[in-house]
């Protein structure tokens, strides 16, 4: 089969190789073998291809965590599969099995169907993002309708996700961007109030537009410095929610300013649920997907030869919310 594989450390364009006769995975406990539709794109790739990311496999693997493809099989126990459902999933990319191959082995507890109405390039990109906002907000954050939210990188593939479940829930939304061009993207989002970052201070941005207040719970993909302006603006008893570290580094807690000011830092990854939890998670996201709340944000469906490229954008934050990979030549994507 036809898969990219990380062959050293170091950039994407410097370390993917595209190779023509791997061959296919086969179903290890837990796992269902499937034929590649799309592939869901996000930074974790980028930093796995530096090395840098906790999970990432022994070199050469192939990566790539979202999915959307063709149940062909699974491995001896796995249940209620039938070959040929058309299916969307997180991968065992940890086991360098992803989705930037033909065929690659997803999660069992973590495939679920893909509804009718959505296209591969919006299913492969769904589970990941919306999920963990679902987590974060939802499970972790408790955000409560008319408590005011604070997403940093509000026009990355996660922060969209945000945003949209954040108004879904009933919040007001404050988004940074890095930007003046992403600020009308993010209002169009849903976003009530967008910060440039590159134009004003975060702190005294989000102080102003809460009245002195401060954002009630803060969502952060990002980390770094955006962590620690964030801290200077978070309400009493408010949450910070730290989702990833898009600049580089985890956001640095200081724990007398944590106490002090009498917030909350909360950690968030949509991992170690059961299955049940993930089919309740997913029926109430499908249903505000239904009412037309919530829609994966795919900026580009990038032809499979492409992907090198596709995540140097990534990269360098050139990306309005997400890109999907084309794997399969009959792979649909938004009209």
């Amino acid at each position: 089969m036809r898969a990219w594989q990380t062959v050293k450390p170091g950039s994407p364009k410097d370390v993917l190789a595209l190779a023509d006769d791997l061959p296919v995975p086969v179903p290890s406990e837990g796992t269902v073998l499937l034929e590649v539709l799309a592939a869901g794109m996000g930074l974790p790739d980028v930093f796995m291809c530096q090395g840098s990311y906790a999970m990432t496999p022994q070199i050469p693997f192939t990566q790539g965590q979202e999915v959307v493809g063709r149940v062909v099989g699974w491995a001896d126990g796995v249940e209620n599969r039938r070959v040929g459902d058309r299916v969307m999933a997180v991968t065992s990319f940890f086991t360098g099995h992803g989705s930037y191959a033909e065929q690659c082995l997803a999660l069992d507890d973590f495939c679920l169907p893909v509804p009718d109405g959505m296209t591969d390039a919006e299913g492969a990109a769904f589970l990941i993002p919306f999920h963990t906002a679902y987590i974060g907000l939802v499970t972790r954050g408790k955000l409560e309708a008319g408590e005011t939210l604070l997403v940093l990188g509000g026009a990355g593939g996660t922060g969209t996700a945000a945003i949209q479940v954040a108004k879904a829930l009933g919040a007001r939304v404050i988004a940074t961007v890095a930007g003046t061009e992403k600020i009308e993207y993010c209002k169009k989002l849903g976003a009530d109030v967008v910060i440039d970052r590159k134009q004003e201070d975060i702190s005294k941005a989000v102080m102003k537009a809460t009245d002195g207040k401060g954002a009630n719970c803060i969502y952060d993909p990002v980390g770094g410095a955006a962590f620690t302006a964030a801290s200077k603006c978070v309400a009493h008893e408010g949450r910070i929610l730290a989702i990833g570290f898009a600049s580089g580094s985890w956001g640095p807690v200081d724990t007398a300013h944590m106490v002090y000011q009498n917030y909350s830092v909360v950690g968030c990854i949509p991992s170690n649920y059961d299955r049940a939890f993930k089919e309740t998670a997913q029926e109430r996201l499908l249903g505000w997907w239904k009412e037309g709340r919530l829609k994966t944000q795919i900026e580009e469906m990038v032809a499979f030869k492409d992907l090198p490229g596709a995540l140097e954008r990534l990269a360098a934050s050139k990306v309005q919310g997400k890109l999907a990979l084309k794997v399969h030549p009959d792979a649909t994507a938004p009209a």
